[in-house]
């Protein structure tokens, strides 16, 4: 009996040691396929700190861009320009304006910080003084128009003569625009000298 009959309690432990691949407890079901191929297609998020210094650097490479297209335009390349200042029409124009010998459009600025020192000097509650800022108002916008005008009118014979075929619209309204900015302050930056023959 005692040779090779096995105990009860043997038997039971058997089992147990024949099956070493059944874990006793992982803590949570197994996921389904499609919660896992889910999870797979979700993008990667990066750190934050990843995410600050991309931030920062794609904030460099913008203002290094910016910086590089501001000089191109001060250089006067064309690719840098805006829309509305770029072709033969535009190039021209601007040669006509910044020709000129005196543009009074220039320096009108002056004309409004002597408006702002009127208003203020005098008191633009007084009859008089409201009367005199309404003359210097309507006198700065008559030489602003009239002498866009004219000058509008030169530059589009201009075109019209050395570049046939072109379109000429809103040449009057660019003049304007052009001619009210010192000359140094203008952009693209003049590349003809006052007087010049266009």
């Amino acid at each position: 009996m005692s040779g090779g009959a096995a105990s009860p309690d043997n038997e039971q432990a058997t089992p147990a040691a024949d099956q070493p691949g059944k874990n006793a407890g992982k803590g949570k079901p197994t996921p389904k396929r499609s919660e896992v191929e889910r999870a797979r297609r979700q993008p990667y998020t990066p750190p934050a700190t990843d995410r600050k210094a991309a931030a920062a650097q794609q904030r460099d490479r913008r203002r290094a861009e910016q910086q590089r297209r501001m000089d191109a335009m001060r250089r006067g390349e064309e690719w840098a320009m805006p829309a509305k200042d770029r072709g033969p029409v535009r190039a021209l124009v601007r040669d006509y304006v910044d020709s000129r010998k005196f543009i009074l459009s220039e320096y009108i600025l002056f004309g409004v910080f002597a408006l702002i020192f009127v208003i203020f000097a005098l008191g633009a509650t007084k009859h008089r003084s409201s009367s005199l800022v309404l003359y210097i108002e309507l006198g700065i916008v008559a030489v602003i128009a009239l002498e866009g005008l004219y000058h509008g009118l030169g530059a589009t014979r201009l075109v019209k003569r050395r570049l046939p075929g072109e379109s000429t619209r809103g040449i009057t309204w660019y003049v304007i625009k052009r001619g009210l900015r010192l000359r140094a302050s203008r952009i693209p930056p003049a590349r003809v000298n006052r007087g010049d023959a266009i």
